[in-house]
């Protein structure tokens, strides 16, 4: 299983932050510059995804319904349960990190990714993973609040209303700036099929873009947290016994949702485009969204919070991408079967039958 390079930034990321911590005004700016950059990839979110398309995937409501289910209910479920490891698996300030792992949105990018090449239903992926993140703008803080309570030392109304302000606001600008830029001109709008675009298309086509702000932002993130935590002298906490625990657990936790969303997908009647989507919007966890709500929480101790959801994102990404190549070979048996059973030359009425029970 390769190891994402990106994992290895973020590994030189950390280094640079035990060695060379950010303190007084270069902490300052670094936070500030952490915060615009997160903000302004939420904005590239809000702008890419099409209205219209978020609509429609409204009518798919149960597979949103079972992946928000999987991030919001499950998972903190099982984060709950994992309270019986402490003190011999883990310690008690990662076990919080963990617990705040199982709480965090979904991811959108590699959702979407694993979807198109397992062959599952993409545009239904997209949608779970906006509005797995959408949704836990404010949901998320509403459980650290009441599974954590005092250790998310910094949970209250504003910490709320910064999350709100620095995920939120930028994404709903990013979409009426996309919607405002297609209503220039009602002949382009008709030609273009559809208004928004302007806008949603210039970042559709920069997407190397949207990537470098993504991937900046994160690390922009992991270098201010792991510095206030270098100077809060947190980090004695921590030995190598105590991260292998996490590891196993985490791979345990991994292991236990994959198979869920898999075959609780199946028992809910999914397609097999579905279940996958379901599967990989279900069983993941972004860093893009989790590293910012855990900076306003956590505060000092937000690198401890930080680490499992780290850790957490190499697995998934290792395992998901093994996971999607096996399942991009898996043969369509159901098309295979329509071809073989089909007459040779069906009549209209059955052709459109049969187009709607597939």
């Amino acid at each position: 299983m390769p190891i994402d390079p990106y994992i290895l930034l973020l590994l030189g990321t950390v280094g640079i932050a035990a060695l060379f911590p950010a303190r007084g005004t270069a902490a300052d700016v670094a936070s500030g510059a952490s915060t615009a950059a997160i903000a302004f990839l939420f904005f590239l979110y809000g702008a890419r995804l099409s209205t219209r398309e978020a609509l429609n995937g409204l009518k798919h409501w149960r597979l949103h319904v079972t992946v928000l289910a999987c991030t919001f209910v499950i998972f903190p479920l099982l984060g709950l349960a994992a309270r019986g490891l402490v003190p011999v698996f883990l310690t008690h300030p990662l076990y919080q990190g963990l617990l705040f792992l199982t709480l965090v949105p979904s991811t959108i990018q590699s959702s979407i990714a694993f979807t198109s090449i397992a062959r599952g239903n993409v545009p239904a992926a997209i949608c779970a993973g906006s509005f797995s993140s959408l949704v836990g703008i404010v949901i998320t803080p509403l459980l650290a609040a009441a599974v954590l309570g005092s250790s998310a030392g910094g949970f209250s109304a504003d910490s709320l209303v910064q999350i709100v302000l620095q995920l939120l606001v930028p994404f709903l600008a990013g979409q009426v700036l996309r919607r405002c830029g297609g209503k220039r001109s009602r002949a382009k709008r008709v030609e273009q099929g559809g208004g928004g675009r302007r806008v949603g298309g210039f970042v559709a086509r920069h997407k190397k873009v949207l990537g470098l702000v993504d991937r900046g932002s994160i690390l922009l993130v992991v270098y201010t947290a792991f510095s206030e935590g270098m100077v809060q002298g947190i980090w004695h906490q921590v030995s190598p016994l105590r991260l292998g625990g996490l590891l196993v657990v985490e791979a345990v936790l991994l292991a236990v949702m994959l198979v869920l969303t898999w075959y609780g997908g199946k028992a809910l009647r999914f397609n097999r485009e579905d279940r996958i989507a379901i599967q990989f919007a279900g069983s993941k966890k972004s860093l893009a969204s989790g590293l910012p709500m855990a900076s306003v929480l956590f505060g000092a101790h937000a690198s401890l919070a930080v680490l499992p959801l780290m850790l957490f994102h190499q697995m998934q990404l290792m395992v998901c991408a093994v996971i999607a190549k096996r399942r991009s070979n898996d043969p369509v048996e159901e098309t295979a079967e329509v071809t073989a059973t089909a007459p040779p030359a069906p009549s209209r009425t059955e052709v459109g039958t049969g187009s709607r029970s597939r």
